[in-house]
């Protein structure tokens, strides 16, 4: 069973930061596509941040230099490190895994349950 379990939101001032954190089990990420995705009420689902099959980080737009992705695959855990954040961040973020096609990652098949992130202006 595959389980994807995400830590680390919160409620934060903007400009402050905070670091979220995916364990992972039933899996070994090293062998996927692993991501970060968000969903504010009334908004769609995006992709915030991901790593590829080749192991290059992607960031979103609006989060570049704000937004750090990182994994550990010795311990099975994606990270993604939030500063200077914006009112605009507050959302539910989600970690996900899916395996990689003809090296592209653009599905998603295992999903967290999330954790929400509020940020203040």
């Amino acid at each position: 069973q595959v389980l994807l379990v995400e830590s680390g939101g919160g409620s934060v001032q903007a400009g402050g930061s905070l670091r979220l954190s995916c364990a992972a089990s039933g899996l070994q990420i090293r062998n996927y596509c692993m991501a970060w995705f968000r969903q504010a009420p009334g908004k769609e689902r995006e992709r915030v941040s991901f790593i590829s099959s080749y192991g290059e980080p992607t960031n979103l737009e609006s989060v570049k230099g704000r937004f750090t992705i990182s994994q550990d695959n010795s311990k099975n855990t994606l990270d993604l490190q939030m500063n200077s954040l914006k009112s605009d961040d507050t959302a539910m973020y989600y970690c996900a895994a899916g395996r990689p096609l003809f090296g592209e990652c653009n599905d998603y098949d295992y999903w967290g349950q999330g954790t929400q992130v509020t940020v203040s202006s």
